[in-house]
């Protein structure tokens, strides 16, 4: 028997070294009983911690929410006495489970061995299927075959902009040079996203091959891996699957005894969102400022220190072992025509069932956000989903039946990005989402170009005026003139994309901006200059709980009499709503 626990960062965050604890603790009294090992993110993050008990039969059950002290539970009832305790059972092989519909509607390609493997194993990873397809590249390919391989696949560039991966390895293999770098972006920045903290954190050797195979395929015999610094786990599990890989053969001098050599580094980003832009990036791992440049000269003639140089993220470089040790027309029979494979996306925001979840690309929004996300956690009806972070865009409840595609996305307004998918409900402000993303997107601009630096930040003030009620009538067209001035001026692709979330909510809720401009309300209630709290005298017993929970005093009353709101010291929390049993208090 195996007790496998899930410390991804999730499971850490919830308390999963202290269940590990527990378990170790168990186990020491119990010399035999069965076997501890770890994973990384199983997926169901909403779920954490999750512990998984392989029986010697094969039987799989999965625990979530698991505690020290469920751990003992489940210990001493399962482990011991052979006998699951079912009221914690989220997922098992054995029998249904409500949790199975977050994976039933799932593709698992590149988050095929997270969740399974123990990330700090080689032989694990191995035993699981790393490292075939680069045998295969290494052994019995050319580079050009290997480059024709992944074209007919269909790969597309998982970090946002769908740019086919062979044709960009084509690209950078063309050039003569002495030296040649391939890159993987893992500064993964957008809010909300965790696809590629996971997947490193999870199943690091299938992005070192990635690389390994990438870099056969161009030419390059160095390679760098752009982390950003707080993923302190990924990096820790990075380290050892690298050391590892050397230990093994897989990277340095004469890599499996075919005489090529490749030496893998990685380089720890400084948090800035601008370096997730190739040409930023490669600043930054040279050590100057993390700015864009102007192309051409592309990366693939003139990229890091000036030589020939190839940029994946996380999850391209993680198809391409399993695409060239299966072959291409697996992978292309996932998918649509335009848009092959899969898709990972990190369900955030107000969804029930949070986590990692990927599909094969053509799945509708719908599917994704009801099918495996469950809805929203409120009950409340989904008003929106952000797609592609903070400079990706919202789109409607309306239109959810939209296929998850380059193309069908784009043509609402959003992108694909790197795979964040935020669910909003009906209580969510869209002029105030739009204002919390480009505050965002205003702090981390570069400053190298006047329409990002100084466009966007005219753009939060009037964002910012808006949600204060102090909006003014030519606002919304003001706002248009200058997200599409920016997008047309911009130097790079953040630069370009920085005005999405303001565009799109004015293309799909013109209505709420209109009610906070020219009605001074905010339909959501969200916006707190624009929303009064008021207790309706008629329905108010007077029980006082809610002037015992304001933390600003400004409720008053006498037991069993109607109380009041001081406006001049609410603050507007909400709390005694929130707490009123009696529905007394409404909000306008």
């Amino acid at each position: 028997m195996k007790i496998v626990i899930g410390l991804g960062s999730c499971g850490i965050a919830s308390g999963g070294l202290k269940v590990k604890e527990e378990f170790e603790k168990l186990l020491a009294e119990h010399p035999g009983a069965a076997e501890l090992a770890e994973t990384g993110c199983m997926g169901m993050c909403y779920k954490e911690v999750n512990v998984e008990i392989l029986e010697d039969d094969g039987r799989s059950t999965i625990y979530g929410e698991v505690s020290a002290e469920r751990a003992r539970e489940i210990f001493e009832s399962h482990v011991l006495g052979g006998k699951p305790v079912e009221q914690y059972v989220v997922r098992s092989n054995y029998a249904e489970n409500e949790n199975d519909a977050f994976f039933n509607g799932q593709y698992r390609y590149v988050l095929d061995r997270c969740g399974k493997i123990n990330p700090e194993s080689i032989d694990e990873a191995i035993a699981a299927g790393a490292y075939r397809g680069a045998e295969k590249a290494l052994k019995t390919m050319t580079p050009e075959e290997v480059i024709d391989e992944i074209l007919r696949s269909g790969l597309r560039g998982r970090g946002g902009a769908g740019f086919p991966t062979g044709q960009k390895w084509k690209f950078a293999r063309a050039p003569q040079a002495d030296q040649k770098y391939i890159i993987c972006n893992a500064d993964e920045g957008d809010p909300g996203a965790f696809m590629n903290r996971s997947v490193l954190e999870g199943d690091p050797h299938a992005v070192i091959e990635g690389l390994l195979i990438g870099g056969y395929a161009i030419g390059a015999t160095e390679g760098y891996i752009y982390v950003r610094a707080e993923y302190p786990l990924a990096i820790k599990r990075l380290k050892i699957a690298i050391k590892q890989a050397e230990e093994r053969g897989f990277l340095g001098d004469n890599v499996m005894g075919t005489g090529f050599s490749f030496h893998l580094h990685i380089k720890e980003g400084a948090g800035a969102f601008v370096c997730g832009e190739e040409t930023a990036l490669i600043a930054s791992i040279e050590g100057q400022r993390g700015m864009p440049r102007m192309r051409p000269p592309f990366p693939a003639n003139r990229g890091l220190f000036g030589k020939p140089s190839n940029i994946n993220n996380v999850e391209t470089l993680a198809d391409v072992g399993r695409i060239i040790a299966d072959g291409a027309e697996k992978y292309a029979a996932l998918g649509t025509e335009k848009s092959k494979g899969t898709k990972v996306f990190a369900l955030a925001g107000k969804v029930k069932r949070g986590g990692l979840a990927e599909v094969p690309l053509g799945t509708s929004l719908r599917d994704v956000i009801y099918g495996i996300g469950g809805g929203t956690a409120s009950g409340k009806p989904i008003k929106a989903v952000q797609m592609g972070g903070p400079s990706g865009g919202c789109i409607p409840a309306d239109l959810l039946d939209t296929p998850i595609d380059y193309e069908s996305l784009a043509a609402t307004g959003a992108i694909m990005g790197s795979g964040g998918m935020i669910v909003m409900d009906e209580d969510n402000c869209m002029v105030d989402i739009a204002r919390y993303f480009l505050t965002f997107i205003q702090s981390e601009s570069c400053g190298k170009c006047t329409f990002c630096r100084i466009g966007t930040r005219r753009m939060l003030e009037i964002l910012t005026r808006i949600t204060k009620g102090e909006g003014r009538e030519g606002d919304i067209e003001l706002l248009e003139e200058l997200g599409q001035q920016i997008k047309r001026s911009s130097l790079c692709g953040l630069g370009q994309t920085a005005p999405n979330p303001v565009l799109t909510t004015i293309r799909y809720f013109r209505n709420e901006y209109e009610a906070h401009i020219r009605d001074k309300k905010c339909p959501a209630h969200q916006c707190k200059a624009l929303i009064r709290y008021e207790i309706q005298a008629d329905k108010c017993v007077g029980c006082t709980v809610c002037a015992r929970k304001c933390p600003a005093g400004a409720i008053s009353g006498s037991a069993k009499n109607p109380h009041t709101i001081d406006q001049s010291k609410c603050i507007k929390c909400g709390i005694c709503k929130s707490s009123c049993r009696f529905g007394a208090i409404t909000v306008d």
